[in-house]
């Protein structure tokens, strides 16, 4: 007997056919012996409606009531689900963020986990009751309801799986597995067996949707075993794995594991920033404290009179924000213009096959330098490099890219 914690999609959960479809998948679990905590997303597009509801509301609306409203949505499909599991003949019942409790941070709309109390739930499972739980939600020292920020159900998922101590953690999506790419956008893209976890938070981290960023660290960190699956196709998925259960062979074999794309991204450029001590930090300071992501940065090298330009990227639709808090601080830094660009692209080639091979760099500018594609800024992981290209070339780039590495599945091209 196991211990399975299974999460289901929006995608999942949109309308009752739907949910009974994953209620049947549960049951399948529970028929085989295994004791089963269901983590929930609200169906497909509600968290978005509900979120609109806030905004018209008031622009400036008080995150913990928006996080009463928006959490609502998981609220539903995880009674939903405990319902249509009792009509199948399977004891069920739900536990709400607040029941089990999930404790997070007091930062509404973006909480972090703190831990979980599992007396309750593990009682539970052990009588032969499945619990259906709503991701997404916690509850603070206070007594608030929090959300952990959008994409959270998997985040959630991986917490219960680790309070639970679980044997595996299974993530039901609307895709059968992850891929070497994008394939909307390259057709042969191959469906990997097993990935590790440094290589799917890289991916993770630089735009493939597949799953949220601070899950895959989560489950890194916990030593949770994450299997991608889809929800529509009883198919082979992919396993999220260390890397010592890669293998060595594969690991000196396999150079490139994926390819990932990210469109929402802005470069901001401050021009004539003086080259001196706190200059840099004075910039950067301001966002970290309001919550902004910064992701790549380049400083050039100063000029003869000691001044110097500098670069970086944030989430695009943080733009007007970050522009606003740098006009507040212009004198404080002491540059001369801000602008930005918001039709770039960000590009990344992630494979823990860079420690062992030379000549990725190499590869990837050639590949793109070849097809005219330029290339404005580039930062470096050990398993990773990153370049910032034009909006318009990155399907171009991801296909170019996907050959040049050799990644391309010749039996989809038959």
């Amino acid at each position: 007997m196991a211990r399975i914690v299974m999460k289901f999609g929006g995608t999942s959960m949109a309308g009752l056919e739907r949910i009974r479809a994953s209620a049947a998948r549960v049951k399948r679990e529970v028929d085989a012996g295994n004791q089963v905590a269901v983590v929930v997303s609200a169906m497909a597009g509600e968290t978005d409606r509900l979120v609109n509801f806030c905004r018209e509301a008031s622009p400036l609306h008080d995150n913990s009531e928006y996080d009463v409203v928006v959490s609502s949505g998981e609220q539903v499909t995880a009674g939903l689900l405990a319902i249509v599991l009792q009509s199948m003949g399977v004891a069920a019942r739900s536990w709400l963020g607040w029941q089990l409790p999930l404790h997070t941070s007091a930062t509404h709309s973006a909480a972090r986990i703190r831990g979980m109390d599992t007396d309750g739930i593990a009682e539970t499972l052990d009588s032969g009751v499945v619990a259906t739980i709503p991701g997404f939600q916690g509850l603070t020292e206070g007594g608030r309801i929090t959300t952990l920020g959008r994409g959270g159900s998997d985040t959630s998922a991986v917490a219960v799986a680790a309070a639970l101590k679980a044997d595996r953690c299974d993530i039901y999506t609307d895709v059968d597995g992850v891929y070497t790419t994008d394939p909307r956008i390259v057709p042969r893209a191959r469906k990997l067996e097993k990935i590790t976890f440094e290589e799917m938070l890289e991916l993770a981290s630089v735009g493939a949707k597949v799953l949220q960023t601070r899950s895959v660290e989560l489950a890194m960190k916990q030593h949770v075993k994450l299997r991608v699956l889809s929800s529509f196709r009883d198919v082979p998925g992919t396993d999220i794995v260390a890397e010592e259960e890669i293998g060595e062979h594969f690991v000196e074999d396999q150079l490139i594991t994926g390819i990932a794309y990210n469109r929402a991204e802005a470069e901001v450029t401050l021009t004539r920033v003086a080259d001196k001590p706190g200059s840099v930090a004075a910039i950067f300071k301001p966002l970290a404290a309001n919550e902004v992501n910064v992701d790549m940065i380049i400083q050039n090298i100063a000029d003869a009179d000691g001044r110097t330009d500098v670069t970086f990227t944030v989430p695009r639709t943080e733009v007007p924000r970050v522009m606003d808090m740098l006009a507040a601080v212009q004198d404080e830094i002491g540059y001369e213009s801000a602008s930005y660009n918001d039709r770039v692209a960000k590009l990344s080639v992630v494979g823990v096959g860079m420690k062992s091979h030379t000549g990725v760099a190499a590869t990837m500018f050639t590949a793109l330098g070849e097809r005219g594609i330029n290339i404005d800024s580039i930062t470096t992981s050990e398993i990773k490099i990153s370049v910032l290209i034009a909006e318009e070339y990155v399907e171009l780039a991801v296909r170019v890219l996907h050959s040049a590495y050799g990644l391309d599945d010749e039996e989809a091209a038959a």
